[in-house]
């Protein structure tokens, strides 16, 4: 057992001690750059400081004073990875302005955008411009640079090594009572399919065109009120095949950017309504 001396040595050195901590946490920024959370976070572990004996709860105060000034929304789970978590292209990028078109000359008879109100023409160049962003980070990096082309809303080309891909991107309403396109293997033609978000049947192909020594690719579906359909075309003068293979576009096509366009496209269509013509 120890002495009285003993005793008033120990109360002495718990004063130093406790004096000491009070001193410290005294000298503490007040913090007046936090707020919410993580002020109160650092009040706390103030609190505890002050209330704590000994060199141990000294270290864990450093500590607790080191986690209040974390500001909310710092750590890896907090950064803006979407609203589901799931890595995907969001919106076409923000911060260069989209390639120049691509002038192409209308056929004799046929119409252009030039030929369009200048109000009409605006917000199809406003669609196209989205559409090119969108086409450019989804399509694969064989298809090359993604321009838009004057001729129309619907038209597009990618150019790679010197080699034009010409791509159709089209949201067209389709005529009430008429069935969705089937995919047939027929003439060397193979299907895939899959089911997009919100149950959506699409279906793609790979099919040999002109002599039959190349081939073209395509992704099609129904959304809403619409008939979508997305082709890229082979480079006839190289006889090379358009660059992008079936699982490739259904890939595309399930993504939520590409289904934006389209459901902006669905509400407020760029193209008129084709309507079917009588046999006979």
């Amino acid at each position: 057992m120890g002495t009285n001396d003993d005793h008033t040595e120990d109360r002495a050195t718990a004063v130093l001690v406790r004096d000491a901590m009070a001193r410290a946490t005294a000298e503490l920024p007040v913090t007046a750059d936090l707020v919410g959370p993580a002020r109160a976070q650092g009040l706390r572990h103030r609190a505890r400081v002050r209330a704590a004996i000994g060199g141990a709860v000294l270290a864990v105060a450093g500590l607790g004073l080191a986690g209040a000034f974390v500001l909310p929304g710092g750590d890896d789970d907090g950064g803006p990875t979407g609203s589901t978590g799931v890595i995907d292209v969001a919106a076409p990028p923000t911060g260069s302005a989209p390639p120049p078109p691509v002038h192409l000359e209308p056929s004799p008879g046929e119409s252009s955008m030039a030929d369009l109100p200048p109000a009409e023409r605006a917000r199809q160049e406003n669609f196209q411009n989205q559409a090119v962003g969108v086409l450019q980070q989804l399509l694969p990096p064989s298809v090359g640079t993604v321009q838009r082309v004057d001729l129309g809303v619907r038209h597009y080309q990618g150019t790679k090594d010197g080699k034009t891909f010409h791509i159709v991107f089209s949201v067209r309403p389709f005529e009430p009572g008429t069935a969705p396109q089937a995919c047939r293997e027929i003439k060397g033609t193979v299907c895939s399919k899959t089911t997009l978000p919100g149950g959506i049947e699409a279906a793609a192909s790979i099919s040999p065109i002109n002599n039959g020594d190349v081939t073209e690719s395509r992704v099609w579906f129904r959304y809403g009120a619409s008939d979508v359909s997305l082709s890229v075309n082979p480079h006839d003068e190289s006889h090379t095949s358009a660059p992008v293979t079936a699982q490739q576009l259904l890939d595309l096509a399930a993504s939520s950017a590409f289904l934006d366009l389209v459901k902006a496209a669905d509400r407020d269509p760029v193209e008129e309504m084709q309507r079917s013509v009588p046999a006979g």
